[in-house]
């Protein structure tokens, strides 16, 4: 990932052409075919420690905005990632089921959840931050909760 796309605070990895739900620290990257990459980001990450167990629906399962797309444990935490993009999983990030703590390592790179197919983008990126916004409202929230951001190797 270029330097110049990259925002670093705290520790805590935040690209800046990514869209972000803040409060379920989901992140979302719009790809070329019309798709979008979902994930969790390096601030969640954190905050649900070494990730021990993963379930994500399946390939062709239609997800509604805000339903759970995944669910992960950790030894502190366990919890749904919602969709924050309504649409049809069209891909499934296979390897987390047998390795989760991918994401702790790689949350924006090797630890993607999910691809999906969008019913309405427009629509739905409205309700997420990008760029500057979210790079301030993701300051916000890491000053709030007092995160710093480490890999879990």
């Amino acid at each position: 990932m270029p330097e110049d796309n990259v925002w670093e605070y705290n520790g805590c990895i935040i690209p800046k052409d990514l869209y972000y739900d803040i409060e379920s620290q989901v992140w979302v990257k719009v790809n070329e075919d019309g798709t979008v990459t979902l994930g969790l980001t390096d601030v969640g990450q954190v905050r649900a420690g070494r990730l021990l167990y993963a379930r994500i629906k399946k390939k062709g399962k239609f997800v509604k905005k805000g339903k759970p797309l995944a669910s992960f444990e950790s030894g502190k935490w366990a919890g749904p990632v919602p969709a924050v993009i309504e649409g049809e999983i069209v891909e499934v990030n296979e390897r987390l089921i047998d390795q989760p703590d991918i994401i702790n390592y790689d949350p924006y790179g090797e630890g993607w959840v999910v691809r999906v197919k969008p019913v309405d983008l427009e629509r739905d990126l409205k309700d997420l931050v990008t760029g500057d916004e979210a790079i301030k409202k993701m300051r916000e929230y890491i000053d709030e909760w007092d995160i710093v951001c480490m890999r879990c190797t």
